[in-house]
């Protein structure tokens, strides 16, 4: 790396950022990581400390890297100030250095000075998730890491019940105690991590359940990793397209041969195509497929990287055993619906396959953003449809009826035609 890009190991502390309109380079900003155990791991970071004329960040990370005596400081706290006097000292031409906890650029506040126009130049420490999956002795590189800090942590709890593997920074009331209960009926192990890099460091195995009873300390790193019950679990394979939450390869709406089924009871490819797209899966979403059967929309929105529950009445079903053909984590919860979504947690959307306006009703009253409902016999449809609007949803349907090529004697083609389905979706406002 040049030392224009402020980024290699050897990199001028005194690196310049990108021209202005005149065409004259700014000084970057300078970004240091601080480990937990208040080091800066990268050998320019102290003579960028040193040159420094405006040093900003927490007070335990102005204490652990003092500045020269007579360098402004700012303590954060609203970032609004801090901004404004890095802004100024770029354009003065003034040194600046922002003290940070392990790697800015993850979850941090590189995003931010980024989203001020600042030039920066980042000297990054070891991130927490690093140091986690490191201490527990994992490889890590089929992980996704997200972030419960300062937001929602449904997409957070989702994204560990869809996914092998997945890191977690926390906050608190959004932490393993947290997830720990959400990930109930789910086969995960959890590794907690506190205080990392300090003499009070605490790594712990878990179980979700033991996790929901005890305290932690804030903030924590967790890691959720899908077990068939040995110990450690792996991590697992990375995908081929290296990337844990992308659509699958083998792409969607697949053929029914790619199935288990019986007596040809499975969604057919041209409903399920619909059926998904109205659901919107996605990394963070949390989908129950009602009336699973063979699975196979709840599995595709499983490997488009929703959280899934399957619900079943037949123990026998397949859809257990597709869910394993196709690498597909979808948790199968056997029962009669709609008793069985009782204790569920709440989703994002269902798709309901089977089952009468009682589970139809079951399921509005838990108040999902998208209801997708599917019909054979015309004299459900309106009852639904009168069901779904009088809770609220704006209802919408069509009638698919596929005919597909079949071979005839001779070389010949014509069209078979698939039992017309009638595909209701409810969007609540």
């Amino acid at each position: 790396m040049t030392a224009a890009t402020g980024v290699g190991p050897d990199a001028d502390p005194r690196a310049v950022g990108p021209a202005d309109r005149t065409g004259t380079a700014r000084p970057a900003v300078t970004v240091v990581g601080i480990d937990a155990a208040g080091r800066p791991p990268h050998p320019g970071a102290r003579d960028a400390l040193a040159r420094a004329r405006l040093v900003v960040g927490a007070a335990r990370h102005l204490a652990a890297l003092p500045a020269p005596p007579d360098c402004p400081r700012v303590v954060l706290g609203p970032l609004a100030p801090a901004l404004d006097r890095l802004a100024a000292a770029v354009a003065a031409g003034a040194p600046a250095v922002v003290l940070a906890s392990g790697d800015p650029g993850l979850f941090g506040i590189v995003r931010r000075l980024r989203a001020a126009g600042l030039p920066l130049r980042v000297l990054p420490a070891v991130s927490s998730v690093a140091a986690a999956f490191a201490r527990a002795g994992l490889d890590w590189d089929g992980a996704a890491v997200l972030t419960a800090h300062g937001r929602d942590p449904g997409p957070a709890l989702n994204a560990c019940r869809a996914l092998p593997a997945v890191a977690v920074l926390t906050a608190p009331g959004a932490g393993a105690a947290e997830i720990g209960a959400g990930l109930a009926g789910w086969p995960r192990r959890l590794v907690v991590a506190e205080h990392l890099g300090t003499d009070a460091e605490r790594v712990t195995w878990t179980t979700p359940e033991e996790a929901a009873r005890r305290a932690w300390a804030d903030p924590h790193v967790l890691l959720s990793l899908a077990t068939d019950g040995s110990a450690p679990p792996a991590v697992g394979p990375v995908r081929t397209d290296n990337q844990p939450a992308a659509a699958p390869a083998g792409g969607w709406a697949l053929p029914e041969t790619a199935y288990h089924h019986r007596d040809s009871m499975i969604t057919k490819s041209e409903v399920r195509a619909l059926a998904v797209a109205r659901l919107r899966p996605r990394l963070g979403r949390l989908v129950w497929d009602v009336g699973a059967g063979s699975g196979s929309v709840g599995i595709e929105c499983a490997l488009l990287g929703a959280a899934v529950i399957a619900v079943e009445r037949d123990p026998d079903a397949p859809v257990a055993a597709n869910a394993a053909r196709h690498g597909a984590h979808v948790r199968v919860v056997t029962g009669h619906a709609p008793a069985a979504l009782r204790d569920l947690p709440d989703p994002d959307a269902v798709f309901v396959g089977g089952g009468g306006t009682d589970v139809l009703a079951a399921v509005v009253a838990r108040r999902p953003a998208r209801v997708v409902h599917t019909l054979a016999a015309l004299d459900r449809v309106a009852p639904a449809v009168h069901l779904l609007r009088d809770a609220g949803y704006a209802v919408d349907g069509s009638q698919l009826s596929a005919a597909r090529l079949a071979d005839l004697p001779g070389g010949s083609v014509r069209l078979a035609a698939t039992n017309p389905v009638v595909v209701l979706t409810g969007e609540r406002p």
